[in-house]
């Protein structure tokens, strides 16, 4: 299974022990960013596009810690810029296992194997290699010939040393069906732990604005690629909800839940969300408390948030979802394939 039982069960307490509490707005995953550089330069990512004295800049582990605390999500993510760029990412780790919290390092891979012997495997540790599709595709959404198959000897040098691994996907307009389905299996054919996958979202400032999903375009496109998954012809190992991916075929409809996936970075807390770039508050309660959130999401006519279904908008909805009683067995199911 791609997310541990043990993990599971831990965040369905966690959303519990919220709702019994009476929140209607809590976290379930920190985007934590601790700086924005990166040694690649995607077409479809806007991070590096801030000012140069703001990509000199690294969060401290001590501001790390501070917002996890704060925050109180049971999941953080680790994304970028590019994270094993940061000199104490592995004082970052380490000190977030303290604190018995899910990571995800996000990396694109090139650092990777070299940085290694810095960490130690753990069921709450988990590296998250980007890899968008076989190795002519990949390289040409990273615009450098050579990453995916760094990418992919990284993955394996991980695997074997006891990491957990798991791969991150954005599908975007123009994406061939086929060629994912054999994606996929390549990519379980390196025995990672999870796949993880999402539509791309039009980033303001991402320098490619002409090949993101509408949502009816997602829809038709991730049936086309789910299908086998469906049908039970394949057993690839996604790490997501069930649920969620049934939203992304058109099978569930959901509202997205912003506050469910805050980010924190040298900037600040973000507004609203990690994908659109409205402001910072310094606080995460700020965030909460002063955010109107009805212009934000599908129902409130946004336009810059009709055709978004990204994951961190739209999983935390599903896996509260995953707690109602008609759709558990559903969610269980998922964790064992």
């Amino acid at each position: 299974m791609s997310v541990s039982l043990k993990e599971a069960l831990e965040i369905g307490t966690y959303i519990v022990s919220q709702r019994m509490k009476g929140r209607k707005r809590f976290p379930l995953v920190l985007m934590l960013e601790p700086l924005f550089r990166c040694n690649l330069a995607c077409t479809g990512c806007g991070k590096i596009q801030h000012p140069p004295e703001i990509l000199r800049q690294n969060l401290t582990p001590e501001d790390c810690f501070a917002a996890v605390e704060e925050c109180g999500a049971p999941v953080v993510s680790i994304p970028g810029g590019e994270p094993l760029l940061h000199p104490q990412m592995d004082e970052i780790v380490a000190g977030l296992i303290a604190r018995r919290k899910y990571i995800y390092l996000c990396t694109n891979g090139i650092l990777l194997e070299r940085n290694l012997h810095k960490f130690k495997p753990s069921p709450y540790f988990s590296f998250m290699v980007h890899l968008d599709g076989l190795r002519e595709h990949h390289d040409h959404c990273v615009d450098r010939e050579g990453v995916f198959d760094v990418a992919v000897n990284a993955i394996k040098a991980a695997k074997s040393k006891g990491f957990r691994v798991n791969t991150n996907t954005t599908v975007f307009e123009g994406a061939n069906p086929q060629e994912m389905h054999q994606f996929f299996d390549f990519v379980t054919s390196l025995g990672v732990d999870g796949m993880t996958i999402s539509p791309g979202y039009s980033y303001e400032w991402a320098p490619d604005q002409d090949h993101f999903l509408k949502r009816e375009q997602t829809r038709a496109l991730f049936r086309q690629i789910l299908s086998p998954l469906q049908t039970g012809q394949k057993k690839w190992n996604f790490n997501h909800n069930p649920l969620f991916l049934d939203f992304l075929t058109g099978e569930k409809d959901y509202e997205c839940t912003p506050w469910g996936s805050p980010s924190y970075s040298v900037l600040g807390w973000q507004k609203p969300c990690y994908l659109l770039n409205e402001g910072h508050y310094k606080s995460f309660q700020e965030l909460l408390d002063q955010t109107n959130w009805d212009d934000y999401g599908r129902a409130s006519g946004n336009p810059k948030c009709q055709d978004c279904m990204v994951h961190c908008g739209y999983e935390p909805t599903a896996a509260v979802d995953a707690l109602q009683p008609n759709n558990m067995g559903r969610a269980v199911a998922g964790l064992f394939g």
